[in-house]
């Protein structure tokens, strides 16, 4: 079975400093039907002006994924962490017991967009931990690249869940090929672009849900489309 969100009936807040789009139940939006799909918690798509962002706040217990599409986002943690995260970048840090940070645009020119995941844990009350990978276009383009999963395996972050995150970029006209395990669930989010899965046209910010299928093929349209796809237990 396959299922559509489209871009437009995520939640959204504009709230000057901050343009944000919510694909599950987040913050102020709340949606029964949207509480998230499988581990898969958050998905949200952010737009910071240049020289704002999130001040310090803290998490516990889940296991966070930000993922930079335009800019570059500035990172602060109470584990010691600090780093600039940028287009290629995949950034990782585990809640645990607990972890305040802070996330800002250091531009004054430029705007910051990237999407922020959550994912819920397999364990709760682990020690919270960092880690931050770049993955150049070209081992994203025309296959799924793997960024995260459980061992850490073809170099991918290791993360604390039955879940698999691949990264890809489809040039125009190019098929990727997404495959999934019998009981196992597929959530493809458009990040950028255009693509066709089987006949469904999806655009940037729209996401796809599949359960009991096998494959899902992905083709890129006049601009090629960039995704990321959760394989979820």
């Amino acid at each position: 079975m396959i299922s559509i969100l489209r871009a437009g009936d995520r939640g959204h807040f504009d709230h000057g400093w901050l343009d944000t789009n919510h694909t599950f139940s987040f913050g102020d939006y709340h949606d029964p039907r949207r509480m998230g799909f499988r581990s898969l918690r958050v998905i949200n798509e952010d737009r910071v002006r240049p020289g704002e962002g999130f001040g310090t706040h803290g998490h516990r217990d889940m296991e966070i994924l930000t993922y930079v599409l335009e800019g570059s986002l500035a990172h602060r943690d109470s584990m010691g962490n600090g780093s600039v995260i940028v287009p290629g970048d995949v950034q990782y840090m585990s809640a645990g017991t607990g972890v305040r940070h802070s996330e800002f645009n250091g531009s004054k020119t430029e705007p910051v967009h990237f999407y922020q995941i959550w994912i819920l844990p397999d364990e709760t009350g682990a020690a919270p931990r960092y880690a931050q990978k770049r993955f150049d276009r070209e081992a994203r383009e025309g296959k799924p690249r793997l960024v995260a999963s459980p061992s850490g395996e073809e170099g991918s972050l290791e993360i604390r869940q039955d879940a698999r995150v691949y990264a890809a970029v489809a040039r125009p006209g190019e098929t990727l090929t997404q495959t999934l395990a019998p009981e196992r669930h597929l959530w493809v989010q458009v990040l950028s672009g255009e693509l066709d899965a089987g006949g469904r046209k999806l655009a940037a910010g729209d996401g796809l849900s599949a359960s009991g299928e096998t494959a899902l093929r992905l083709t890129g349209g006049a601009q090629g489309g960039e995704v990321l796809a959760f394989d979820l237990a």
